[in-house]
């Protein structure tokens, strides 16, 4: 008896807002989108390390990006040429949600602990056609002139 009281009053509790989980299959990995600006609201937690990205007034794709260096990974990602692809968004968001790695892959990659005011930018995926709300599933990191792989362990 106890317990069906314990479940009905635990259903009325309010729910913390929190930050949906998406795994990779949830975007259009055909489609690289790159984005840079101001981090605001870095969460350096588990499940991934999420911030929210301020774009940059006049976003454009750097006339370098398709030859930056980016580092071997232990998945099978082909990084030159998803930077050969890469794309602006084509939604209008002026901040987006990036959705970066689970806190011990950014430690194997050495990846400073972000700040709300650093400045990033990532390529990375979002849903197909870019529906839904503006979330960004970080592939790469740039921060401070490096580049930094998130879908797994460095090679």
């Amino acid at each position: 008896m106890h317990r069906r009281h314990l479940v009905a009053a635990m259903a009325t509790l309010p729910l913390a807002p929190a930050w949906a989980h998406h795994g990779w299959s949830s975007f259009d990995q055909a489609r690289p989108i790159y984005l840079e600006g101001t981090a605001r609201d870095v969460r350096w937690r588990n499940p991934h390390a999420e911030l929210k990205l301020e774009l940059a007034a006049g976003l454009k794709l750097p006339t370098d990006l398709a030859s930056r260096a980016v580092p071997a990974q232990t998945a099978p990602v082909d990084g030159p040429a998803l930077l050969k692809a890469a794309q602006l968004p084509t939604r209008k968001d002026a901040v987006w949600d990036i959705e970066l790695a689970p806190l011990s892959r950014m430690g194997a990659w050495q990846v400073p602990e972000l700040k709300a005011g650093d400045r990033v930018a990532v390529l990375g995926f979002t849903f197909a056609g870019e529906k839904g709300d503006a979330i960004l599933r970080a592939e790469y990191l740039f921060v401070g002139g490096k580049a930094y792989g998130l879908r797994s362990s460095p090679a």
